[in-house]
C-alpha cells in the first residue's frame, strides 16, 4: 500500500529512517549496488522527497503503528 513519506529520523545505528504517514517507518538506506537512494544522504535530499510515497509492507499485513523513540 503506498504512504506518503512525512519525515525521516536516524535510527540508533545512524541509518535514515522515512517515518510515513500511516505511522510505519521504513529504512531507506543509501547502500549501492543493491539499493540506490542518493537523495537519502542530503538534508535536501531527504526535504525533497517529503510527501514521495513508498510501499508499506506493514500496511498490506495490517501492522500497528510503530513505537517511537522520538514520543
Amino acid at each position: 500500500m503506498k504512504k506518503r513519506i512525512v519525515g525521516f529520523h536516524l535510527d540508533e545505528e545512524q541509518h535514515w529512517v522515512a517515518e510515513l504517514e500511516c505511522g510505519h517507518n521504513q529504512h531507506v538506506r543509501h547502500n549501492p549496488p543493491w539499493t540506490i537512494r542518493p537523495w537519502v544522504i542530503t538534508e535536501e535530499g531527504r526535504d525533497r522527497a517529503l510527501g514521495h510515497e513508498l510501499n508499506c509492507k506493514k500496511c498490506d499485513v495490517g501492522a500497528p503503528p510503530d513505537q517511537s523513540d522520538l514520543d
